[in-house]
């Protein structure tokens, strides 16, 4: 498995080595030694999944606050998708800095978005899927979200991103200017 950094180096992309044939290929698509040695020591405690039927589908920026931080290891499993990974850590040479990768099956590439960030994602194709494990349980209490189009971030959503797919929730999100201070880069919940 090959595992490239960014300039926002805690955010890690995983590539998966296909071995194939005529019949198709195998791919080791999760392997926690590898995983560890270039994220550090993260248990995965969920997996989820979403579905989504509409090209250009937007969801996010979502994270989860103390005491329920959730890591997410990122894939697509059908249809494409371009995935974004937001530093909201208070303090962080990279905050409010992004990161964005196109996920697809064919190539297999895998997005490691760590506590202390928001992600979000806007489909490619129709009927998109996205499957992703979590290091933290889903809790509502702590579930919260950042503003997807903040021009304070700017991320560079592709052309098909669609605002009339944004859930109500993520219509009301802050932007970064206003976010409390749920994370703090001086704090030890980023990877090695």
């Amino acid at each position: 498995m090959e595992i490239r950094s960014y300039p926002i180096p805690d955010v890690k992309l995983l590539t998966p080595r296909h071995i194939g044939d005529k019949r198709g290929y195998f791919a080791e698509t999760f392997r926690a030694d590898a995983f560890a040695k270039a994220c550090g020591e993260h248990v995965f405690v969920q997996d989820n999944e979403s579905f989504n039927v509409r090209l250009g589908t937007v969801r996010g920026l979502h994270f989860q606050s103390k005491p329920h931080m959730q890591g997410k290891l990122v894939r697509c499993t059908a249809g494409a998708l371009f995935d974004v990974a937001v530093d909201i850590r208070q303090g962080s040479p990279t905050y409010g800095q992004w990161v964005g990768e196109v996920l697809t099956p064919e190539n297999g590439q895998q997005l490691w978005v760590p506590p202390g960030f928001a992600h979000g994602f806007c489909t490619l194709k129709p009927n998109t899927v996205i499957s992703y494990k979590v290091t933290g349980y889903y809790n509502g209490e702590c579930d919260k979200g950042l503003a997807w189009d903040d021009p304070a971030i700017g991320v560079a959503w592709p052309e098909v991103a669609a605002p009339e797919t944004l859930s109500a929730k993520d219509r009301r999100q802050p932007l970064l200017a206003d976010l409390p201070a749920f994370f703090s880069w001086s704090e030890d919940i980023s990877c090695a």
